[in-house]
């Protein structure tokens, strides 16, 4: 019974073994003077990466000017509170003031007065003037519009810039979320 045992043990291991795979030699490819090469045909991915998303059917986000107005207030489950006032014309932002509260956190405040707009395409950018490094992002994304903010601590009480996310916003009905 013992040998048994031993041989069921023994055999469960080598099916959970790994086996080293080589691959398949690559057909020589054959390129004949009447057949030239098209850019049509599938293009050889190094990366396993690049080969699992050239099978998604990924479709390139169009760039073009951002065109937004939201003013809108949300409460999520955890109890931050976003306010905002937002308007963004050809990729101009002409009026943007944003209010995170995270509870337990504190509040950032974000005024257009303190910022200044450096970019407009692909992203509408702006850049504090008085933060060295802090800046504004928004962008389209789908049906999307988000709204990040990297390096403006000074922007937010205590330590709440390390709990602050972007802020999205529906493009049609300019609802947060």
């Amino acid at each position: 019974m013992r040998r048994t045992w031993a041989f069921l043990v023994a055999l469960l291991l080598a099916a959970c073994a790994e086996v080293e795979k080589t691959p398949a030699p690559e057909p020589a490819e054959k390129s004949s003077p009447e057949k030239p090469s098209t850019a049509t045909s599938t293009p050889k991915f190094k990366s396993d990466t690049l080969k699992y998303l050239a099978k998604r059917h990924i479709e390139v986000q169009p760039t073009r000017p951002l065109n937004i107005r939201s003013r809108c207030t949300h409460k999520d489950a955890i109890g931050t509170t976003t306010r905002l006032d937002l308007l963004v014309k050809d990729a101009e932002v002409q009026s943007f003031t944003a209010q995170v509260t995270m509870k337990g956190y504190g509040t950032c405040s974000f005024n257009l007065n303190d910022f200044e707009q450096s970019e407009k395409l692909p992203q509408a950018l702006l850049k504090h003037k008085h933060e060295s490094g802090c800046s504004v992002r928004m962008w389209e994304q789908g049906q999307k519009i988000t709204i990040a903010f990297n390096s403006c601590p000074k922007s937010c009480e205590k330590d709440a810039f390390s709990y602050l996310w972007p802020i999205m916003v529906e493009a049609k009905s300019g609802r947060c979320f």
